[in-house]
């Protein structure tokens, strides 16, 4: 959420952010109903300020004797009662309104994000690795899956309908090997502390990281409290919800490997074959909690912890800034690491690394107290990305490192999570 007091004082700097981002101007808007709220207030104040005044007044009149101007005072006073008591529903509808004006805006980009309208306009910003050479035409990760008996769109689709996939044998052991892998590199070098999360959360926990309300269509809602994670990075981050860190605590540095629930709303039609997406699929998140001195440097980090385990598998991709246009929600700057896939012949995304600022925190009013100084406290900045997504990099390694016979050679990274095991076929 951005900070009314800063829209208060940049209004066009406002609209300019909203413009890169392709949205409508709405300084006007937000403005109108924050001076609304803020009149009524003023007015409430004026009234309780008469209503005392007035109480003591007719103390006075009373003790003079003066009826006359008591049994007025006394009428005044009821009217401000009056108005008080319904003054308060006011306020409550104008802290309402405002708030959920404030709850639909964006995140103001960084100044070096690329402008932009979609996908096409983000901006090369590394390459690692070289595309493999085969002597036969690479096939997609499915018709390898499927051939092998290894992957069942089928037998899904019967339980649970379209955008599932069972993993059997060789295959759910190599997708449980990569989540097992990526946390242990995430753990071990980089100093993330391992979490296990719950998988369901309550409207507060997605209002704090901007899910709710504007993408309520993309989550799997259970029951009338709760609601499936779209993310890790939904709990991981409402984990410093309404509390009050000291600097020293900082950076928070969590990961989780968990599954992971969205609707794909918006999606019929696209990828429609295969896992690349899915309504369930598991991932190892990223979250950070830092300054907001540190954040810019953090998140260059955390893409440096997401590329380490592509580099670890061998794996060819690249990493583009996103221009404004195609940028999440609530992030402030995002990085896609996409990863080449073979049997597509395309690059895909397999993960996205965003620094927010303090977007989430003030939804989550999260804060730290800086050193030295007793009473003040600021809103913590918070970053999140994927570590990577492992159905993806399950997929990556599948066509990456598939044989002509159709068997699939195993990153030598992964071989002690396989027991040994060297390629894997029926």
């Amino acid at each position: 959420m951005l900070d009314i007091k800063w829209i208060r004082d940049n209004p066009a700097a406002l609209d300019r952010a909203l413009t890169r981002r392709g949205a409508p101007p709405a300084a006007e808007i937000i403005l109108g109903i924050d001076e609304e709220r803020r009149a009524h207030i003023q007015k409430v104040q004026s009234a309780q300020e008469r209503r005392n005044s007035a109480s003591k007044e007719i103390g006075k009149a009373k003790a003079a004797k003066d009826e006359a101007t008591a049994a007025t005072l006394m009428a005044e006073v009821a009217g401000i009662k009056d108005f008080l008591a319904h003054a308060e529903e006011d306020e409550r509808r104008l802290d309402k309104a405002l708030a959920d004006a404030l709850a639909v805006l964006p995140n103001v980009p960084l100044d070096d994000v690329p402008n932009g309208r979609d996908e096409k306009d983000n901006v090369e910003k590394s390459m690692s690795g070289q595309k493999r050479l085969y002597g036969f035409e690479p096939k997609e990760h499915f018709e390898i899956g499927v051939a092998e008996k290894l992957m069942d769109f089928e037998t899904a689709a019967k339980l649970s309908g379209s955008r599932f996939v069972i993993l059997k044998a060789g295959l759910a052991r190599l997708e449980r090997a990569l989540g097992q892998f990526m946390l242990d590199t995430h753990t071990a070098e980089h100093g993330y502390t391992e979490v296990q999360p719950p998988l369901l959360v309550r409207d507060d926990a997605l209002y704090g990281t901007a899910q709710l309300p504007k993408f309520a269509e993309d989550l799997f809602k259970a029951g009338d409290q709760h609601w499936l994670i779209p993310t890790a990075e939904v709990p991981l981050t409402n984990m410093v919800r309404e509390a009050i860190l000291e600097e020293k605590e900082l950076p928070l540095r969590f990961t989780a490997l968990t599954p992971c629930f969205r609707s794909e709303a918006g999606s019929a039609g696209r990828d429609t074959r295969g896992m690349l997406r899915q309504h369930q699929f598991d991932k190892v998140e990223l979250v950070s909690i830092t300054t907001p001195e540190t954040s810019i440097a953090e998140h260059e980090r955390m893409l440096g912890c997401a590329e380490a385990v592509l580099q670890k598998l061998d794996l060819h991709y690249r990493v583009v800034t996103l221009c404004t246009g195609d940028m999440g929600f609530g992030a402030q700057k995002t990085y896609d690491i996409e990863v080449w896939l073979p049997g597509q012949k395309a690059y895909r995304e397999i993960s996205s690394v965003s620094v927010c600022g303090d977007f989430q925190a003030r939804r989550m009013n999260a804060r730290f107290r800086p050193a030295g100084d007793a009473k003040g406290t600021r809103f913590v900045h918070t970053l999140n990305g994927s570590g990577t997504a492992v159905g993806r990099c399950l997929i990556a390694v599948m066509e990456t490192f598939q044989n002509e016979d159709g068997s699939v050679t195993i990153p030598p990274a992964l071989r002690p999570y396989m027991g040994g095991l060297e390629k894997l076929d029926a």
